[in-house]
């Protein structure tokens, strides 16, 4: 009996893991206020710089940036959970963030809004089947997707908290 109900819980279990994995991103509008992940107050929404600054602090300190806060606005999101999204930055780069630990995700509604980030930021060279991989969540075109033939050095950002600001 002890092992019909080991075995029971193991498939609820596993069948729970499987359905969350199939699950889109989280339902909502994004709007003004909103937040996902840890809160961003005011005091740091105040004291976001620009991703041109940050990438100026990047090169001089050469190293990874820990609790900063970024402005701009969200160009891409992650079709199939909303776990990473693009940033376009002053110059129409873009900035890719992924979500700290995996722990929360945002709605495709994020598109095209201006939002406060706060975690941490490096410079990365991203591989060019990681840049495929994000390109094929973004649902690009196949030609687009095997263009990628070269890694990419950029800056990654770590995202604690989203706050949406407009």
């Amino acid at each position: 009996m002890k092992f019909k109900a080991i075995l029971f819980a193991a498939a609820v279990s596993f069948s729970t893991l499987a359905f969350a994995q199939e699950m889109g991103p989280p339902a909502g509008n994004a709007l003004a206020g909103d937040t996902y992940g840890g809160e961003v107050s005011s005091s740091v929404e105040s004291k976001a710089i620009t991703v041109d600054k940050l990438n100026k602090q990047l090169k001089k300190d050469n190293k990874k940036v820990e609790n900063v806060a970024i402005k701009g606005k969200v160009t891409d999101v992650c079709d199939k959970k909303g776990c990473w999204l693009t940033i376009q930055t002053e110059d129409n780069s873009k900035f890719f963030v992924k979500m700290k630990d995996y722990a929360f995700f945002v709605p495709t509604a994020l598109k095209g809004k201006n939002v406060v980030l706060e975690g941490s930021a490096e410079r990365k060279v991203t591989s060019v089947n990681e840049q495929k991989h994000y390109a094929e969540d973004a649902k690009k075109p196949q030609s687009e997707i095997d263009a990628i033939t070269q890694p990419k050095e950029e800056i990654r950002f770590v995202a604690n908290g989203i706050k949406v600001v407009n």
